[in-house]
């Protein structure tokens, strides 16, 4: 679909190649062997190298649809009676730059993410290097046991974000990854100093956007409950309208705001 090439847009082979020859010199290698995704990556041009990094190559075209789409999930969460709390950037080094730190942070608290190694400049593109998960799955291609076995561990990663004073901002199906039999969480976005109770309340409005599709809305409002109190679902419930107008997710949003409001109507916190 010739709109959608054009809004992702591509990156000139000869910038790619350099970026590639540039990861080579960073890290020693005399010769690298690149391997280029064919996933639906909007943000940025991805590639494996040596089968051991990750490397995101972020265009000017891209960081200028992030601020497009950034400016379209702030007049959604407006729509849900908040103030839009999405980060902008300033440039695609910016871009690489805050994933990397968003990453780190995670790590840091002991949430499972691929090891951040760096993010630096390049011709004018931002590129952000990270540790290669060779075999993995994403949430969405889970079946319904290992979806009900996972959820827990999603909302509890999430809750150690929050707690300390930080959000996902971008969770889905496709940034929460299964290797090893652990749970990873990847593709962290920015979102405003001082608007982490909002971006709380979408961030686990969208981890049970993510798990609802191969769970009932019981299982999947346990699976929250679990890690935050009715209050926060509470919250949550606010965006799951906004949350299901997006592409990426498909969930039975009447289902999970039903069992959310029965939780409510019982007076448990727990």
């Amino acid at each position: 679909m010739a709109v959608r090439r054009l809004l992702k847009g591509t990156i000139e082979w000869n910038r790619l190649e350099s970026v590639a020859v540039e990861v080579a010199r960073r890290y020693d290698r005399s010769s690298v062997r690149v391997e280029f995704l064919d996933a639906d990556n909007w943000l940025s041009t991805p590639f494996v190298v040596d089968d051991r990094w990750f490397v995101k190559v972020v265009s000017e075209q891209h960081a200028l649809l992030h601020a497009v789409l950034t400016t379209g999930r702030n007049l959604g969460a407006f729509s849900s009676g908040v103030p839009g709390f999405f980060d902008h950037v300033r440039d695609p080094a910016e871009m690489a730059d805050l994933e990397l730190a968003a990453t780190r942070r995670m790590r840091d608290l002991g949430v499972n993410v691929p090891e951040p190694v760096e993010a630096f400049e390049h011709d004018g593109l931002g590129v952000l290097v990270v540790e290669y998960l060779p075999a993995f799955r994403t949430l969405g291609e889970l079946d319904e046991s290992e979806v009900l076995r996972y959820a827990p561990e999603l909302f509890d990663a999430l809750s150690r974000i929050h707690d300390a004073g930080l959000a996902h901002g971008d969770l889905r199906a496709e940034n929460v990854l299964v290797a090893d039999e652990r749970l990873f969480l990847i593709d962290a976005t920015s979102v405003r100093p001082g608007a982490v109770e909002q971006a709380r309340a979408y961030d686990v409005a969208c981890a049970l956007a993510a798990v609802t599709p191969l769970l009932d809305s019981r299982a999947a409002v346990d699976a929250a409950r679990e890690h935050y109190p009715v209050s926060v679902l509470l919250d949550a419930r606010d965006f799951l309208d906004f949350v299901n107008i997006r592409p990426d997710h498909d969930f039975d949003a009447a289902g999970v705001k039903g069992e959310i409001e029965k939780d409510a109507s019982g007076g448990g916190e727990g």
